[in-house]
């Protein structure tokens, strides 16, 4: 018989191994949630900045099987009907980041769908927490795309020591910097019930991503990442200015990062020219959104063959440790 790995996380979700696909903005479709689900995990379309028709297509890709939807927070506020619209579909989850998960908590309780609620600060874990989410993800600063300052390690800890404490019942998943079956074991080792995993997910064959920008994460190493800001201000985008975003840099950034007043003096110039970049798929002037956990990615595989080889890694690493005990 296989080995697996059984945590709070796989028995409450009756899923096989304790790994969430991250709801990645326009990359996470129906096709990547639906492969990560038929593997054994979490998968979640992402619904990032709401467009209706986009989210039918993909869950029609999905094509009914068990997989969730996340959102962007501050987004969703500006048009909460996108919610209502997921919850008919009976989600396996909902995963909502960036913003206060208050106003959208009950609805989801009353819809008898998980929450799921990603935090960057111990504080906002608390409120999490206090709001009803069955799980916390801690998001460290590795992660690719948008998130904030803690280092993925004391952070989990922290949280979960905080979450074990004073709301047992709620799970802790750890994300930022989690690629291969190390980062799993070791999320396990701090507390963690499973792992949100995105970076990896952006680059596997489902992903809705660009071949050239693949590449250019593949080639590249978690000293090429930046986090910025310079991509929102090109994409006219109204982000709260506590979060900034994780990529590869390049031209763009090398140019616009320490010059924003610049930056912003010639912002329809450059948001065109930035934007039709990314329309066409080329990371010399639109930026790649990944993680620090690019230097891990080696290939593009298909998400199952990730999920397998995640749980199959972390199993080894968890013996190999085992071994140092004596």
């Amino acid at each position: 018989m296989a080995r697996r790995l059984n945590t709070r996380l796989t028995k409450r979700f009756g899923i096989e191994h304790p790994i969430i696909q991250a709801p990645m903005a326009k990359t996470s479709g129906g096709a990547l949630a639906g492969a990560v689900s038929d593997a054994g995990g979490l998968g979640l379309i992402g619904g990032g900045y709401g467009d209706a028709d986009w989210l039918d297509a993909q869950y029609a890709i999905a094509c009914n099987r068990p997989v969730g939807c996340g959102f962007i927070t501050w987004s969703l506020a500006k048009q909460p009907d996108l919610l209502t619209r997921v919850l008919e579909r009976s989600p396996r989850a909902v995963f909502l980041s960036f913003g206060d998960p208050a106003p959208f908590a009950r609805k989801i309780q009353e819809a008898g769908v998980p929450l799921i609620c990603q935090v960057q600060t111990l504080c906002d874990a608390m409120h999490a927490a206090n709001c009803g989410a069955d799980v916390i993800v801690a998001q460290g600063s590795e992660a690719g795309g948008h998130g904030e300052k803690r280092a993925t390690f004391t952070l989990v800890s922290e949280v979960a020591d905080w979450v074990y404490g004073d709301f047992p019942d709620t799970l802790v998943c750890a994300a930022g910097g989690i690629a291969d079956g190390r980062g799993l074991a070791a999320a396990l080792a701090l507390g963690a019930d499973g792992v949100v995993v995105g970076s990896r997910f952006w680059a596997s064959a489902e992903a809705l991503v660009a071949d050239a920008m693949q590449e250019a994460a593949i080639l590249a190493t978690g000293d090429d990442t930046i986090r910025s800001t310079v991509m929102d201000i090109a994409r006219k985008l109204d982000w709260p200015e506590r979060y900034s975003a994780r990529v590869l840099r390049n031209a763009f950034t090398d140019r616009w990062h320490n010059d924003i007043p610049g930056l912003l003096a010639v912002a329809e110039t450059e948001s065109a020219r930035w934007n039709a970049a990314m329309d066409r798929g080329d990371p010399t002037i639109a930026n790649t959104f990944v993680g620090e956990a690019t230097g891990l990615i080696e290939a593009i595989h298909p998400a199952g063959k990730i999920v397998e080889t995640l749980v199959r890694e972390a199993i080894e690493e968890i013996d190999r440790v085992s071994r140092v005990v004596t």
